[in-house]
């Protein structure tokens, strides 16, 4: 047996069937996995992977449902209600996730999306969340140089580009000219490192830099026009560039290098709104 993991997932052994569930057991004692979560077949001694957080009567529960945010992670969350203590987040659970007034940066509506950062408060021994995640960032250096893939959380929105959270540790920059579409709060994205400033914060980007972005690029736009029916794109040079980009993810101009270097080996005849592979 081991401790407890609240608020994640945990690997526990079914050592009770009864008329409400099966109980699992672990080192901190028994919890309940309700039958409406118990997979067919599951017997006792069996080991089942289950979340577990507090129920609305404080006990502990295990659960086979999938939250939207685990404890010490970063998330973007819907507000579903009010109340004396604070705003109550869907997580994709039946109990909703508690934001307290004191961790919120402003007021906020029923319906709106927040990015909060959820952890296991100490006096209480619930999970809760923050609007003010800032000072959940790592202190520590970023661990990559500039060219690394990185996974990029939307975080916020301002006047230079997105605040995001990268690798889910480290907050970054990416500028408003690296971006040719609408970011959603919350979404996650694949970008990549440019730089480590003296400040510790990152700027990133969405594509990769120099001679590899395009070799990259080419073979990504080679292998939609193979995907495409009759191996025809409805993008060309003289194409928007947010149409370009909804249809095979880059900039305007690395499209128009990867669509000359792919015109150079003789395998797409060009229109200026569309792009033909070759027979």
């Amino acid at each position: 047996m081991a401790s407890l993991l609240l608020g994640d997932y945990n690997e526990l052994e079914v050592v009770r069937d009864t008329s409400v569930g099966l109980y699992l057991t672990s080192d901190d004692g028994d919890l309940l996995l309700p039958n409406k979560y118990v997979e067919p077949g599951t017997r006792i001694g069996d080991v089942v992977r289950v979340f577990v957080y507090r129920d609305s009567e404080d006990r502990l529960i295990a659960t086979t449902l999938r939250p939207l945010a685990l404890v010490d992670s970063f998330a973007a969350l819907t507000v579903r209600d009010h109340g004396p203590a604070g705003s109550f987040l869907d997580w994709g659970l039946e109990k909703d996730l508690l934001l307290p007034y004191r961790n919120q940066r402003r007021d906020l509506r029923v319906g709106e999306r927040v990015l909060v950062y959820v952890y296991l408060d100490e006096e209480s021994d619930r999970l809760v969340a923050t609007a003010k995640w800032k000072p959940f960032l790592s202190k520590k250096p970023f661990p990559g140089q500039p060219g690394d893939e990185v996974q990029l959380l939307i975080a916020d929105e301002s006047e230079l580009g997105y605040t995001v959270i990268v690798n889910g540790s480290h907050q970054g920059l990416l500028y408003h000219n690296e971006v040719f579409r609408p970011l959603r709060l919350g979404e996650q994205i694949t970008g990549f490192l440019r730089t480590v400033r003296d400040d510790g914060k990152l700027d990133v980007r969405l594509q990769r830099e120099g001679y590899g972005e395009v070799e990259n690029a080419t073979e990504t736009l080679l292998k939609a026009l193979k995907a495409a029916p009759g191996g025809r794109l409805p993008i060309g040079d003289k194409s928007l560039a947010e149409d370009v980009y909804r249809r095979v993810g880059m900039s305007k101009k690395v499209f128009k290098k990867a669509l000359g270097s792919l015109f150079k080996q003789g395998l797409v005849v060009l229109y200026p709104d569309e792009t033909l592979l070759k027979p």
